[in-house]
């Protein structure tokens, strides 16, 4: 009897994985660099979906500083869907009665 409510178990699991997947693939999250000067959109995929340059940041001069700056605001958008993302895993795994800190499969 315990196998199948382990099976029925494996394959709500399963279910909410796919859910979950699909519900990351269609989030966005936007990082920020130099106090808002640098805005950049990222995809629950990790793609690059917009940005944002302040028009004082763009000066041949400050080239260095506005790469840096993108690459910072990137990191910090990527950041933000992966916290989303891993929130989302520990709501699927406490509803589907899995030990707290049990690590999913992403």
């Amino acid at each position: 009897m315990d196998m199948m409510k382990m099976m029925k178990k494996a394959k709500e699991m399963q279910a909410k994985m796919a859910e979950m997947q699909e519900e990351v693939a269609e989030m966005e999250a936007t990082g920020v660099a130099g106090g808002d000067m640098v805005k950049v959109t990222v995809t629950g995929k990790g793609q690059m979906k917009s940005l944002s340059i302040d028009p004082s940041m763009i000066n041949a001069d400050d080239a260095e500083i506005l790469e840096d700056l993108i690459i910072a605001a990137h990191n910090d958008a990527k950041a933000k869907v992966e916290a989303a993302m891993q929130e989302k895993m520990q709501a699927m795994a406490g509803d589907l009665g899995l030990p707290a800190g049990m690590n999913l499969p992403f």
